[in-house]
This record gives C-alpha cells, structure tokens and sequence, in this order.
C-alpha cells in the first residue's frame, strides 16, 4: 500500500511511503504515532468501532472528540474494525501485509489472544516492525496496570519530586506517557533503518517504567554517590539511605532555585542558577556587592552548605520585582534563568507560536482548537499539523479505495458490526 503524497510541497517528508498500522489508544500509543505521521508517514488509526475511548473522555463539548483525542491523534486517518470477527482478522491480516510499522498500547498479551502472536505477524509480513508499549518489562510487574502516575511512582520521579518534608509527588510532564511514547519512536526509527541493511522487520518493546527511569537518571547517579557521603549540592539537612525531595533544587552541578517575585502570585517565580561567574552580579543586583568578596560567600564551596540562605538573600531581592523585571536584569549580567510559565502564559507566547510550538488547528465538528506542534524541526521535512480523524472517517478510503473491498461488502461490513 503506497503512503498518501503529502498536500504540501514537493520535498518528501522524511518519513514518506512508510504506512503505520496505529492499534493504539489513550496517550503512550497514540503520542508516538503521531510524532510519526508529523514525520510524514501514513499513520491509520485502526480503532474498535466504538472508538478510543479518550474521544469521549474530558469533553468540553457534547458530541464533539474531546481534547484528548484531538490533540493525540492529528495527521492520522481512522478506520474502524472489530477485530474478534472471523472476517475482522482477515482484514487485519491484510493491513499487517501492507503496512510497514504496526504499533499498539494493549495490555499484555491482547494481541497475541486475538491470534496475532509475533511469530504469526512475521508470516503475514518478514519486513514489519512491530512496536509495544507496556507499562512494565518481564517480572512481577508484568500483569500491573499502567498509568501516567503509576509510572511516575514505579520510575523513581515521585520518590524524588517534592520537598523533603511533604509527600512524593507528580510531576505535570507526561512522562509516563508521552515519555514512552518519544522512546518508542526512537526504537520504530532504529528498526527501519536497520531493515534497509537486513531487509527484515524487528520487535520494538518499551515499557512506561523503563522510560520514567531513564529520564531519572541522575538521581541514580545520585544513589550511588551516597555511599561516599552527603549530596552537598542538594539543600537538605539530612540524609538518609536514599535520594531525598529537595524541592525546586537543580541537583546538578549549579544550584538552582524558584525564587518568589511580585506581586507574589501562584506563578510568580524566577527560577535561577547560581554559576561561580554569576555570584559577583548576583550580590550586586540584591544589593549585597560585600559578599562577592567575602569568604564566607565567595566560593562555590562556601556556599555550598548555606545554598537556603543563599536563596533566600535572592529572594528577598527579587519579590520586590516582577518576574519579568527580574528576567531582564539577571539575563543582563548573563546569569541562567527562566520565568515560571503559566499554562495560559504558555498558549498566548507569541514565540511558541512563531516556532509553530503552540499551533491553531481547524477541526471539522470544533471548528477549531489549539494543541503542542511538532518539536522536531527538520529543515527538508516541515509539519504542517492537520486536525484528528472523525471515527471511520477513511473507511470507504482504506477499504474499497486500498484494499479493493466493493460496495456492497462494506455495506454488509457495517450491517454486520464488523466497521
């Protein structure tokens, strides 16, 4: 089956003539497929005809696919199948032979209970890759449901998030999910590359767990460093066994903190790293110019152990100021920080619209609505993102257009709950 030829344009995309069989739902799945088809390759979503179900989830318009779905699911075409038919599996089986990627985010061992284990896909077609998305690899996690903040707990992010005297928490990345689902595509990428050498297609695993831990790996490296004594570039008094919270430290290198600044509401931080050639600006601008030359204070390693203190000196300074005044005097003296951005100061930035990051998209039910664009830019391979699928949308396209089904047969198809 040959890959639909971009509308725009007369550079391929980088992933054109590549067709990706989506059997995938809710988030981890679907946010890798779609990277895919912004990538350029023909991604069918092959839904139940009841449809994923986030289309219905979180609505805030009756009738209408959700947010949810519309903002995982764009690029894509849809077709719906009942995969438990006689006649469902024969399609199935088909659109495995014609396809070059199949992805899927089922529990563990559906796929294989609907009588497509690997070793049946690979007769179907030697050249698939096929990539599953689970929340946890062989063990006694195995048969555990998954979910973002599970994930997140299991990962080792919510040990580590927080401050030290309050409870683990979570973070608001979707780490769990649009994490794994950044992993996958690396995976899916490294299989057909390697397929141009081998001409075979390959299993592709990853797990929700395994994705939250790579993304903690510092504070592995942190575990390990324990043993030679206490982390002196975390703020905490005390140590124990483990990494402990500790709050918005950095952890790193530099430390960093969330400073306050005015009018002192819920997002209304600066968040700054204290690099040894920043601290003699620093003690200037909070108007303590003494410090850069005391010895108390004028080394990274006299700071070190009073890194609330110093903080606190930052503070007291920058709650005087509007972040975005802070902002600009700090970025004068070339010093690392960020203003805390709020989701609605995120979706109104001028700039993450002019870099395509925060991008308006039509919608044929909504009219309209705002999602993430692409954050892969590829100077031969632009995205243009196109609104999610209705549910079945290209089923008379795939089915009698592709796959040369007649009429009739979709008709009796549809009558018979098999689309």
């Amino acid at each position: 089956m040959t890959a639909m030829t971009p509308a725009t344009g007369t550079t391929a995309k980088a992933l054109e003539g590549i067709r990706v069989l989506d059997m995938t739902h809710v988030q981890s799945g679907p946010s890798a497929t779609q990277l895919l088809a912004w990538l350029g390759a023909d991604v069918v979503k092959l839904e139940a005809p009841s449809g994923d179900i986030t289309r219905g989830q979180l609505r805030d318009l009756p009738d209408v696919d959700s947010l949810y779905f519309t903002m995982l699911n764009c690029n894509k075409r849809s077709i719906t199948l009942n995969t438990k038919t006689e006649r469902g599996k024969e399609i199935l089986t088909e659109l495995i032979r014609r396809s070059d990627v199949m992805v899927e985010n089922f529990g563990p061992g559906a796929v294989d209970r609907m009588g497509f284990t690997w070793d049946r896909i690979q007769q179907i077609n030697p050249r698939i890759v096929y990539a599953s998305i689970k929340g946890f690899g062989d063990g006694p996690y195995t048969n555990f449901k998954a979910y973002e903040v599970v994930a997140q707990a299991m990962g080792g992010s919510m040990s580590t998030t927080g401050f030290e005297d309050g409870p683990p928490l979570a973070t608001g990345a979707q780490i769990g999910d649009s994490g794994t689902g950044v992993h996958a595509v690396a995976g899916i990428l490294a299989a057909l590359y390697q397929r141009e050498n081998t001409g075979r297609g390959q299993r592709v695993n990853v797990a929700m767990q395994h994705a939250v831990l790579n993304l903690c790996r510092v504070k592995l490296r942190d575990q390990q460093r324990l043993a030679h004594g206490p982390l002196t570039e975390y703020p905490n008094d005390h140590f124990g066994q483990e990494v402990p919270r500790s709050g918005n430290a950095s952890g790193g290198g530099q430390p960093g903190w969330a400073v306050k600044c005015a009018p002192g509401g819920p997002n209304d931080y600066v968040y700054v790293i204290v690099q040894p050639v920043g601290w003699q600006p620093i003690s200037e601008l909070i108007g303590r110019p003494e410090l850069a030359d005391d010895p108390e204070w004028a080394t990274p390693q006299a700071r070190l152990p009073k890194l609330n203190k110093m903080f606190q000196l930052i503070e007291e300074w920058s709650s005087t100021l509007p972040k975005w005044e802070v902002l600009e005097r700090l970025n004068a003296h070339n010093i690392p920080c960020g203003p805390i951005l709020s989701t609605k100061e995120i979706i109104e930035d001028e700039s993450l619209a002019a870099n395509e990051m925060v991008v308006r998209v039509p919608h044929s039910q909504r009219g309209e609505f705002m999602t993430v664009g692409s954050p892969l830019k590829l100077s031969d391979s632009p995205v243009e993102v196109t609104g999610s699928p209705l549910l079945g949308e290209h089923n008379e396209e795939v089915y009698i257009g592709e796959l040369g089904l007649g009429d009739e047969e979709l008709r009796l198809l549809k009558s018979n709950g098999v689309i």
